[in-house]
């Protein structure tokens, strides 16, 4: 009996409330980088430092897709095991805040995911995830998180209006329910209202000294119905900037051998970027 329950909880993937899923794999290691950043002194460091410090150490972790889209009621998922290319931004964003905050427990990471991750940071379900990347960028800036700075660092007006979810349910198990169907296209809609400002990807070369190490990177498409495609973090490597991403090229999490502006320009898809900046939490 002694060793069922052993294997039991050795097996039990979930922690905390009903609405969060994380493997003992990624709370251990999630504990172990909290109390990591808990015994250093982070005082002197700038919020894109920490950005960049605590990046790095995801790099060579695995790529995995779709580790959000889980079946049934939708759950706050940790995973710091295998991670996309958004999961990577909004983990290494969470673990940035709280080390700013000094809170360094699994709950406080749990409470800034889940602001982050979710309209008005608050789980209701699958539609108040928010899927579209541009949305996440308007929504954390309206938080206090971040600010877009793409207009004053010299973007140009961006059309943004994207529809690819509620013209595709197929591809979504979630939107066979019409409720959540309808949700969706209300944030398309909300999205398609706003303005949002790009840099053309030929004109990144010329623009990116204006772009700082830390600063979030979103990848714009020239697909009509789609906003962003991937997203990751600017990091400087011998003057230039590059791309700290989880690539689904390549598998894992990487620093791109390429500056970002080559880097877009080898994709036909890629049209530019929108760069957003943290706002230092208090410490």
């Amino acid at each position: 009996m002694k060793h069922l329950t052993l294997l039991l909880f050795y097996l039990l993937p979930l922690f905390s409330f009903s609405q969060t899923t994380c493997t003992l794999e990624s709370r251990q290691k999630l504990e172990e980088m909290l109390s990591h950043l808990s015994q250093e002194d982070l005082s002197s460091k700038t919020t894109n430092e920490l950005v960049i410090e605590i990046g790095k150490e995801f790099l060579k972790t695995p790529y995995v897709e779709k580790t959000l889209e889980l079946p049934g009621e939708e759950k706050l998922v940790i995973n710091l095991m295998g991670l996309d290319c958004t999961t990577f931004v909004e983990t290494v964003i969470t673990l940035t805040r709280l080390a700013e905050e000094g809170e360094f427990t699994f709950e406080a990471f749990e409470k800034e995911l889940k602001n982050l991750r979710y309209r008005d940071g608050v789980n209701e379900g699958y539609p108040s995830r928010l899927h579209y990347f541009s949305d996440w960028i308007a929504e954390n800036q309206e938080k206090g998180i971040l600010t877009d700075i793409t207009a004053k660092i010299g973007g140009s007006p961006y059309p943004n209006a994207p529809s690819f979810m509620s013209e595709n349910p197929k591809f979504y198990e979630q939107l066979a329910n019409p409720a959540n169907l309808a949700e969706i296209k209300t944030a398309e809609a909300t999205i398609k209202e706003r303005t949002y400002f790009f840099i053309p990807k030929t004109e990144i070369k010329s623009l990116e000294k204006n772009i700082r190490s830390g600063d979030i990177i979103a990848i714009t498409t020239s697909m009509s119905n789609l906003d962003i495609v991937h997203t990751g973090f600017a990091i400087e490597k011998n003057g230039r900037i590059h791309l700290m991403h989880a690539s689904s090229k390549n598998m894992l999490v990487e620093i791109s051998e390429k500056p970002l502006s080559e880097y877009l320009a080898g994709n036909k898809s890629h049209s530019g970027i929108i760069v957003s900046r943290l706002i230092s939490s208090s410490r």
